[in-house]
């Protein structure tokens, strides 16, 4: 067996199901999940469309490219959504199977056994198991309200940059919403250039968020913005699992760096991961409309609006910037989930198992991560239940 398969820990929810072993919830009280991010919303009906219509297309074999024109509808998005003056459809876009995955394999492919791979703390455990199963050694940057949720970058020393191969980072962030601006990618950007390593920033929350007026920044918006056109070291991984309720669908892409591309390809090829050709015409039909994006946030900010409303004078958490995830502090994170599963019947997910202790801190343990996913009503039932709870 691979000697690195011993390092990596249960997943959050194997530890959620352990912990909830054994406790018994009130029978007359439906049960309301807040604690999976998948979203619950009804996926966009032209896309199921698209994807029966191409039905038969499943008689051919894939490439692992993608077609040409699902990467220039891809780069085309890209090039509105981030303010791009042009992004090369054949070298900077690859399509992949969700996110999840391309961001595990694409470890497998820039990082060298035994370099450092950094990454934000609480994380999508994702990221540590890339890294280990890579031959690398995660570095943990801690994420506390004393940095606004954000990664403490400036924790890390240079010893620890200089053997960094890859950087992860997630914005918006899961579990916490936070968003790095234009200038603090702009900063990463200037790291990896003194010390050679790679960016891969997880963007598939950055089309959940309240101001229509105010779009997350994204890294390659700030390569652009440098000048920096050839997107160098930097990469993005875009999904339609949150921006249009496709998380069955599998489909999202990587984008950036065509020297960087070039070799993931490469390594795709032997893994055998080719996006089944009805899934990429059901892909351009979700990436060429924003109408349902659109309208999936605004039953969001119905959602957070009428959630916090209920919730604002029994627990200490606020809107996050981006997102549809809430990480209320609530002190013991295990005991709080725990307590409220057999008091209430509600599942939340405690901070401590998205993250690891790193300075003598597991900063996710005081907290709960809530996935508003459920209905407005489920959503609403779920708050009442809490601030009962919490009383």
């Amino acid at each position: 067996m691979n000697p690195y398969l011993q390092q990596l820990q249960p997943y959050p929810f194997a530890k959620l199901a352990k912990l909830k072993a054994g406790v018994e919830a009130p029978a007359d009280l439906p049960h309301i999940a807040l604690s999976i991010g998948e979203p619950k919303h009804s996926p966009p009906a032209f896309v199921r469309d698209e994807l029966i219509e191409n039905l038969d297309k499943l008689a051919a074999y894939p490439m692992t490219k993608g077609l040409d024109p699902l990467r220039e509808t891809i780069a085309d998005w890209l090039c509105q959504r981030f303010k791009l003056s042009a992004v090369d459809a054949d070298s900077q876009v690859l399509p992949v199977n969700g996110t999840r995955e391309a961001l595990f394999a694409f470890a497998q492919a820039v990082v060298s056994p035994g370099a450092q791979v950094l990454m934000p703390n609480p994380f999508y455990q994702i990221y540590e198991g890339a890294a280990l199963l890579a031959g690398a050694t995660p570095h943990f940057i801690n994420c506390t309200a004393e940095t606004g949720f954000k990664p403490d970058f400036a924790s890390v020393p240079d010893a620890i940059w200089q053997a960094c191969d890859l950087l992860y980072i997630c914005t918006p962030g899961n579990p916490t919403g936070a968003l790095l601006d234009i200038e603090e990618l702009k900063q990463l950007i200037a790291l990896a250039d003194k010390f050679d390593f790679t960016i891969a920033s997880d963007e598939c929350y950055s089309e959940l968020y309240f101001d229509e007026s105010a779009p997350p920044a994204g890294l390659l918006q700030a390569c652009a913005e440098l000048g920096r056109d050839d997107f160098r070291r930097c990469v993005v991984f875009h999904s339609l699992s949150k921006r249009s309720n496709l998380p069955g669908l599998r489909s999202g892409f990587v984008a950036g760096d065509a020297d960087l591309l070039e070799k993931f390809l490469l390594y795709r090829t032997y893994h055998g991961c080719a996006m089944p050709v009805p899934t990429q015409f059901a892909s351009m039909a979700a990436w060429q409309d924003e109408q349902h994006v659109q309208q999936n946030r605004e039953l969001y900010r119905q959602k957070f609006d009428a959630v916090l409303e209920i919730l604002a004078d029994c627990l200490d958490v606020g809107r996050p910037e981006a997102s549809f995830y809430l990480w209320p502090r609530v002190g013991d994170g295990e005991t709080f989930a725990r307590e409220l599963f057999q008091q209430q019947n509600i599942t939340v997910l405690p901070g401590a198992f998205l993250a690891r202790e790193a300075s003598g801190i597991n900063p996710g343990a005081d907290y709960v991560r809530m996935a508003l996913v459920a209905t407005l009503e489920e959503c609403v039932d779920a708050a009442k239940r809490i601030r009962s709870f919490c009383r």
